[in-house]
């Protein structure tokens, strides 16, 4: 083959893929309630792995997996991250729904093969273009212990135990209305007794 006829294949298959890749994003309009597409998902997680730094993937984790650690994990992911990942790391809430791309099933492999490294790295950096934010300091010294923690309460979600996630409920941050009925309900069990109803100002004139 000619190189100019080279060129034009060559040519038109750049424009083929961007035209795919377009069309892929732009599925369904710009709505955040949109599904990824397969090409999306392979796109995303393979530039993923491609961003994080080699030195980061293979960083082993600093802190010993103890009973005391894991449970300081799980109560700071139910205070940060379940508002987006659920107790359960599945991702289904309310604001996870909304996000697009979802956040994913922190119990499935494609988190749980990860190095700690790569978890690690995500939690500090956060992930571009997703609602994942950066939780780390930014001064690149890998030395965060609640993120550390963090890794391995990940390891352990697909293993969380239902009084663990009972537990964990008890720490996720609350709305006005929870709080009102969570405020109502420590009245009520120590005794308090409710405010009274202000009386109506419309007295009939005698």
């Amino acid at each position: 083959m000619k190189r100019g006829s080279l060129l034009i294949v060559l040519g038109l298959a750049v424009l083929g893929l961007a035209v795919a890749v377009a069309a892929s994003v732009l599925h369904d309009g710009l709505s955040s309630r949109a599904t990824p597409t397969k090409l999306e998902i392979f796109v995303a997680r393979n530039a993923r792995r491609l961003a994080i730094p080699s030195n980061a993937r293979l960083t082993q984790n600093p802190v010993l997996d103890s009973p005391e650690d894991l449970r300081d994990a799980r109560l700071h992911f139910a205070d940060h991250c379940a508002i987006c990942h659920g107790n359960d790391g599945g991702g289904q809430t309310v604001i996870g729904g909304g996000l697009y791309p979802k956040p994913p099933d922190l119990r499935r492999p494609d988190t749980q093969n990860l190095t700690d490294g790569e978890i690690f790295w995500i939690i500090e950096n956060g992930v571009r273009f997703t609602g994942m934010p950066a939780f780390g300091d930014g001064d690149g010294h890998g030395g965060d212990q609640d993120s550390w923690k963090l890794v391995h309460f990940i390891r352990h979600l697909p293993h969380l135990t239902a009084p663990e996630r009972i537990e964990m409920e008890r720490y996720n941050p609350k709305g006005p209305d929870d709080r009102e009925e969570e405020q109502q309900e420590n009245d009520f069990l120590n005794g308090a007794t409710p405010p009274s109803k202000p009386e109506s100002q419309n007295h009939h004139r005698e």
